[in-house]
């Protein structure tokens, strides 16, 4: 009897990892998924202002409840698999940084939905060439950095954060730029300077937030 009680044991066991795994592998496909999202309202979002597109632009807003709810849905995944099965080692520190990164990626797509606001407003018609072009190299340089924060997830890739923090300069001398131009622009009404000055707010958000995430794979891969 104790022979058989020992094998179903084990073969409860084996069921019971069975299915952790396929909840973590399908908690990873969302997480891979909201990357997906956001790059995409990032790269929308910009297209949309810089063409003026309020279509293109109220639909990106509209996609950020999707990202919204998809934020959520993973919070909640997490924290009932860390108190359904209690695990050890890499299945808690990749839980953990689950909770800790899906809700940057949602903020992420606040930003996005944000900038995707003053395109409806038609602010960058009002921009001249060389702020209209500043802010298309940060977009995407914004997008440049998603990617790469997205591929070093799928990947487990250690050595994105530094990578992803070099581009992040590049960011931060566009951001220098943009304030830069706009202290030039004479003829730019005060309440478009402001908004503008946001937007490349918003930019700048959106790539610390990028570095934030590649130190969490960081620590995701290495455990420091």
């Amino acid at each position: 009897m104790r022979q058989v009680s020992y094998g179903a044991n084990v073969t409860e066991r084996h069921e019971f990892r069975r299915l952790f795994d396929q909840q973590l592998s399908d908690i990873d496909v969302k997480v891979i998924r909201l990357f997906a999202l956001v790059s995409e309202a990032i790269a929308s979002a910009t297209d949309s202002l810089l063409a003026g597109d309020r279509a293109a632009a109220e639909a990106t807003a509209e996609r950020d409840a999707f990202v919204d709810q998809l934020e959520q849905d993973l919070e909640l995944l997490a924290q009932r698999e860390l108190v359904r099965m209690s695990p050890m080692a890499g299945d808690m520190r990749y839980l953990l940084t689950v909770i800790r990164v899906v809700p940057e990626l949602e903020r992420s797509g606040d930003l996005a939905e944000h900038i995707a606001q003053r395109a409806i407003a038609g602010l960058a018609t009002r921009l001249s060439p060389s702020v209209r072009g500043i802010l298309e190299d940060m977009g995407s340089t914004n997008v440049e950095m998603w990617q790469a924060a997205a591929d070093a997830w799928a990947e487990r890739d250690e050595g994105a954060a530094e990578r992803i923090d070099a581009i992040d300069d590049r960011l931060d001398d566009l951001h220098d730029q943009l304030i830069a131009e706009l202290g030039e622009e004479g003829d730019l009404q005060l309440a478009d300077a402001l908004q503008t000055t946001l937007v490349g707010r918003f930019y700048e958000r959106l790539g610390d937030h990028a570095v934030h995430i590649a130190e969490r794979i960081q620590y995701l891969v290495t455990g420091a």
